[in-house]
């Protein structure tokens, strides 16, 4: 008895040290020369250390043993990402051939690494199945084809690595082969890819996705309708991003109607419509055509697709009926098959049919095709959808009910004629996460009760409607949202104190609900760190901004408010600031630390001071406007640092002194104003040399005097040029015909610049940016402004100066002015006699006429 209870302590021992202590001595040390030959910069190999400590080395970070033997299995050191920084962390250096100790490797992943070269030891690793060498960063490109002697591969991982493959013989040898990834790399030289690799016996799915991955020689294997042997267990192929006309595809795919169930050759060059023989692919579940050219619609065929889940044809050309195309695709398998239909982005037409039929459907995209007409009186069964966008169509009437659709998490129909009442009809929809219903003709009133039951909303977009937001100021959402806009609703005159309970803001659009109040000083606590958009413009919102420093590169608009006071701090990283239009004063120093900034518009506000000399660390800046404030003081030379630039305005201001030589760094300036200040000396020659991207160059109602630059005839983009009201002398120069500008029939400046400023991508917000500039032309005693149709504006002001001379006769080759004025000057001489081929001319000439006796 003692024997036994003896012999079992020492067997239970002996596993506990087993179990301690599994990995195998020769492989530890062949992982530890393995580690020598790597540089490991963010110390992700810390456990790989030859310490009492850290013998066993399949408890080391990436490395898995057999519970068997303990020899090495796997070892996954591929690239690690960290999310909460944005950033890559991996290894480099040089691949060991110490590898080749790891005898019962099965899995190898090194994957978005930087190596010296991908070795021809790894073909010698005879038991590995599983190797992914994708987006690997090489110094030599060249591809170790002894990877073709590993029978027992399974998986081959090299999608966008930079090798260069010269030839495919090398995959007849992986007999075991079920997945293969070449997306992304060189195969320019690659004759016989396809035909080798769809001859591989257990080949299941087949990546060759890329711009350009495929070669044109590729033509031939697409040709060559004899071929044979293939696999019949090839079920997944793409290639995607290839430019490949469907002369070349289709015959070629035909071959694999028997085994392919996944097909993605979205984003090529495929025209005319869709064959009718993708009908025949008895296992389809998933077509991708994305982005392609395809016209016409879907084949009555398609009905016979009993296994289709995903049918995607965004970005096409289908101008197919609506209602014809569900009937198509109606069929008593597809009916019951069908999950994902997106058909964004083409041209369809005729109204909404009841797609309820669809059972399994669970999105649905139709958005920016022709659909108009209503929605179907009632939908007669109820509804598995989780997805439905509809933006961008021309549907219209009132919504129907949609209690059949309570499983639905997003809903989509912005850009529409859609009119009524919307708050009731969302009261079923308790799932519902994101709301999209702007720019329609909603009417009524939206309150708390119709909201209540949305617990799991978060993004929600009611803007430009006529509705009424009746919500109580101490009402307790259940849900919280990180997007809401809300522009042009009627909130009424209070800030809405509801909003102190959410407090997951990103997006906030709250501009031109007519609010007439001070913030609380809660909302800008309430602000999240991570906040991108905030949006209160074009309200009667008044007080005192406090400083408020958190933020994830955010675009603050709080225009045409009457906020006062002093700048306050803004988030360091802040992208774009709209403060204009309001009465905020003092200097404007404290935005010299915003060296993210790209947009900066402070016009018509209280400002003062000296501009700072900081414009250094603005360097980011493509539009600044400061017009219409009380700056005085010289124009600092770092301004000079906004290479950058598109436009700057710094008119109606005390600025004095003359234009820095700096601005000579201004290459891509589109518009330039400096009116009405007290600048002065010459008008700089530089401008028309350096500035040669200027539509726009305005500097009237200065000190500027002597002659008018023979070089600003270099500005041949140009479309407004205002000299006026400043002691020009000397003549006109005679070679105003390089303006070419002024002979275009449409300008080329706009009024606004729009962009996605928040750079989301699941918000669905279009964000206009205005550039905030406008033009004043003065004739006829009045003055004109143009913003919104700066485009159509092309105009000539030499006026108020002390010109001499005629009039340049070559003046008449500008024929698309629609402004010309030459009024109070010294000039003599007759008008010249083709003035009448100044068609679109609207002269400001009526005293020059009297000067002249004209």
């Amino acid at each position: 008895m003692h024997l036994l209870v003896y012999c079992l302590f020492i067997l239970i021992c002996s596993n506990i040290n087993h179990a301690e202590t599994r990995c195998v001595e020769g492989e530890r040390k062949a992982l530890l020369q393995f580690k020598n030959g790597l540089t490991d910069d963010y110390a992700l190999l810390e456990t790989w250390r030859n310490t009492s400590t850290s013998q066993d080395c399949c408890k080391w970070r990436g490395v898995e043993c057999s519970i068997d033997t303990g020899q090495v299995i796997k070892l996954d050191l591929h690239v690690d990402f960290q999310a909460d920084v944005g950033q890559y962390f991996g290894l480099s250096g040089q691949i060991d051939s110490s590898l080749l100790l790891l005898t019962s490797l099965q899995y190898l992943d090194l994957s978005g690494n930087t190596f010296t070269r991908i070795p021809k030891f790894l073909g010698s690793l005879k038991t590995l199945q599983h190797l992914k060498l994708a987006n690997i960063k090489l110094t030599s490109p060249k591809f170790p084809y002894p990877i073709g002697n590993l029978s027992n591969l399974q998986t081959l991982d090299l999608a966008t690595t930079s090798v260069v493959i010269k030839n495919t013989h090398w995959l007849s040898g992986l007999s075991s082969l079920k997945y293969l990834n070449l997306s992304f790399i060189d195969l320019s030289k690659s004759v016989g890819l396809l035909d080798n690799a769809v001859r591989l016996p257990a080949l299941v799915e087949l990546q060759l996705e890329g711009y350009g991955t495929l070669p044109i020689h590729t033509a031939k294997s697409f040709a060559d309708h004899s071929m044979t042997n293939f696999s019949n267990s090839f079920a997944v192929l793409n290639i995607k991003s290839n430019e490949l006309p469907s002369s070349m595809i289709y015959p070629w795919l035909f071959k694999f109607n028997g085994s392919l169930t996944d097909i993605d050759l979205s984003y090529n060059n495929l025209l005319g419509t869709v064959p009718e023989a993708l009908g025949t692919f008895k296992n389809l579940r998933t077509l991708d055509l994305t982005n392609n050219r395809i016209e016409g619609g879907i084949p009555s065929s398609f009905g016979n697709l009993n296994d289709l889940q995903r049918l995607l044809l965004s970005g096409n050309n289908l101008n197919q009926d609506l209602p014809g195309l569900f009937n198509n695709l109606s069929g008593p398998g597809t009916e019951r098959s069908l999950q994902i239909l997106d058909l964004n982005y083409n041209q369809l037409s005729g109204s909404l049919p009841d797609f309820t039929t669809f059972t399994a459907l669970k999105e649905l995209y139709l958005g920016q095709n022709q659909l108009n007409g209503s929605f179907p009186r009632k939908f007669w069964q109820i509804s598995n959808l989780l997805i439905l966008d509809l933006a961008d169509n021309r549907i219209n009437g009132l919504l129907p009910d949609l209690s059949v659709f309570s499983s639905l998490r997003e809903l989509y129909f912005e850009r529409n004629l859609l009119n009524g009442t919307l708050g009731e009809r969302l009261e079923p929809l308790f799932k519902l996460e994101s709301l999209g219903a702007s720019w329609n003709s909603f009417q009524g009133t939206v309150s708390e009760r119709h909201l209540a039951n949305l617990s799991r909303l978060t993004y929600l977009d009611l803007s430009h409607n006529s509705l009424v937001i009746e919500i109580a100021s101490d009402w307790s959402a259940s849900f919280q949202l990180n997007t809401m806009s809300l522009s042009f609703c009627k909130l009424g005159d209070s800030f809405p104190g509801w909003l102190n309970t959410q407090k997951n803001f990103s997006v906030l659009d709250m501009s031109n609900t007519g609010i007439n109040d001070s913030v609380p000083s809660w909302f800008w606590g309430s602000l999240i760190p991570g906040f991108r958009y905030l949006n209160l413009s074009s309200n009667q919102i008044h007080g005192i901004i406090p400083d408020f420093i958190s933020g994830n590169q955010p675009l603050i608009d709080m225009s045409s408010n009457k906020f006062s006071g002093n700048l306050p701090l803004f988030p360091i990283d802040t992208t774009t600031l709209m403060l204009n239009d309001n009465m905020f004063s003092g200097p404007i120093s404290s935005l010299c630390n915003l060296t993210s900034l790209r947009h900066l518009h402070l016009s018509n506000n209280k400002l003062s001071g000296e501009l700072p000399n900081c414009w250094n660390n603005l360097s980011s800046l493509g539009v600044l406007n400061l017009e219409d404030n009380g700056f005085t003081g010289t124009i600092p030379d770092s301004m000079g640092a906004l290479k950058g630039a598109d436009m700057i305005s710094l008119r109606g201001n005390s600025l004095i002194g003359e234009l820095p030589s700096t601005f000579k760094n201004f290459t891509i300036l589109r518009v330039l104003d400096l009116g009405e200040n007290e600048l002065s000396g010459k008008i700089p020659g530089w401008l028309g040399e350096s500035l040669s991207m200027l539509l726009v160059l305005t500097l009237p109602s200065n000190q500027f005097h002597g002659a008018i630059p023979r070089s600003l005839c270099k500005l041949k983009n140009i479309q407004v040029l205002d000299l006026s009201v400043n002691n020009i002398s000397g003549n006109i120069p005679k070679c105003l015909n390089k303006f070419s500008g002024m002979m275009r029939d449409k300008g080329e400046l706009q009024g606004s610049i729009e962009v996605n400023a928040i750079g989301l991508d699941q918000s669905r917000l279009r964000i206009r940016v205005y550039s905030m500039f406008k033009v004043l032309l003065e004739w006829k005693g009045r003055q004109s402004k143009y913003q919104k149709t700066l485009g159509l504006v092309i105009s000539l002001d030499l006026s108020s100066n002390r010109l001499t001379g005629k009039i340049p006769v070559k003046i008449t080759s500008l024929f698309q002015l629609i402004a010309l004025n030459l009024s109070r000057n010294n000039l003599t001489g007759s008008m010249p006699k083709d003035i009448g081929r100044l068609g679109q001319l609207e002269l400001g000439l009526a005293r020059l006429r009297r000067q002249t006796s004209l």
